[in-house]
């Protein structure tokens, strides 16, 4: 008999929590998204609100920036260590993020630009402006900053109902993530897979357009074109194909909320790979929305998520030690030390 691929990633219309949803409705979003965060941890958003204009412009800001040459976008790249600004093709490796090396593979051929909440963002918090550093806007797209940052406000809005539905599906009080996620660090990276023109690549199975990876904050939202590319592993040790259904967000949990959860809720490992057609890589454009919590939150298991008996996985830590040894992996290319060892024998035990 063949073997029977049962992975599926569930569509959840939030719309009730939008809206004036009933009680009745909230509870069963809340355990819809409560299944599929525990099987699969990605899910397919709708009903979020998010206007058709805005994610128009969102595509017209993406590919004015990456219309641009490459000496003009180099111009955008930012000091070592700031998460910000333009990220030239193989300059990353995400599965360093995981402290996964293979020796014979090339850097991710991705190219990205990175935008942030700042510490303008949050006047009362206090924060550290070298934590919030300010966005590097490129001077030659017009209306870029405009068309992003009407986004960036959409993305967060819709990031905090699920910071709503998540206390929901875990029975916790209404606010209760309130105090972790009042001056979030939040990232918009816009990605575009495709290697300058005239550059042709050898159609081999260990290429890759963005390695595995799990997300490194409390839930990404995706925004995406239709182009196949982005696959997240079964359980079974599979890669699957998964794109967005149209106008719908792609919803996935990230590192943070695993810690937690104690993994009820999984970090689900994904990568890219694009097509490879005659020999060049069919183009394909994506921006991931990372709300990743206040950098001074300590993240340690949740109430009621350790049953009896039942070992805590976690050592509590702040969002910023987390969130700099994921990075010192993927953007530094040094590989992370830290918690990771199960999510790099899944990615080195996976059917490439």
């Amino acid at each position: 008999m063949p073997e029977t691929n049962p992975f599926n990633v569930p569509t959840i219309d939030i719309s009730p929590y939008i809206g004036d949803g009933t009680p009745e409705q909230k509870v069963a979003v809340a355990d819809a998204f409560d299944q599929a965060a525990r099987t699969v941890g990605f899910m397919q958003v709708t009903g979020h609100g998010i206007s058709l204009e805005s994610w128009a412009r969102l595509g017209r800001a993406s590919d004015r920036f990456f219309g641009l040459t490459l000496e003009e976008k180099k111009r955008y790249c930012a000091p070592k260590g700031v998460n910000r600004g333009y990220s030239p093709p193989k300059s990353e490796r995400l599965s360093l993020s995981l402290g996964v090396e293979k020796a014979e593979r090339m850097n991710d051929f991705f190219e990205a630009f990175n935008v942030g909440a700042t510490a303008a963002d949050y006047p009362a918090a206090g924060v550290d402006p070298t934590m919030y550093s300010e966005n590097i806007w490129p001077a030659e797209t017009e209306m870029f900053q405009g068309d992003v940052e009407l986004w960036m406000r959409n993305a967060t809005s819709v990031a905090h109902v699920m910071m709503e539905i998540f206390a929901d599906a875990l029975g916790l009080p209404k606010n209760y993530f309130d105090a972790y996620t009042d001056h979030s660090l939040n990232v918009l990276r816009m990605n575009n897979y495709a290697l300058p023109e005239g550059e042709r690549v050898e159609l081999d199975g260990d290429l890759i357009g963005m390695g595995e990876h799990t997300d490194f904050g409390i839930v990404t939202l995706l925004w995406a074109d239709d182009v196949k590319g982005l696959q997240v592993l079964g359980d079974n040790g599979s890669w699957n194909d998964v794109s967005p259904l149209p106008g719908a967000l792609l919803v996935n949990i990230g590192d943070l909320t695993a810690r937690w959860t104690n993994e009820k809720w999984k970090s689900t490992l994904h990568r890219v790979k694009p097509p490879v057609i005659g020999g060049t890589i069919k183009r394909r454009r994506s921006a991931a929305f990372f709300f990743d919590g206040n950098v001074d939150a300590v993240i340690s298991t949740l109430p009621g998520c350790v049953e009896p008996r039942e070992q805590e996985l976690y050592a509590p830590i702040t969002v910023s030690e987390h969130i700099a040894a994921k990075l010192r992996g993927s953007r530094e290319l040094e590989k992370n030390t830290g918690d990771v060892e199960r999510e790099a024998q899944r990615v080195l035990a996976s059917r490439y």
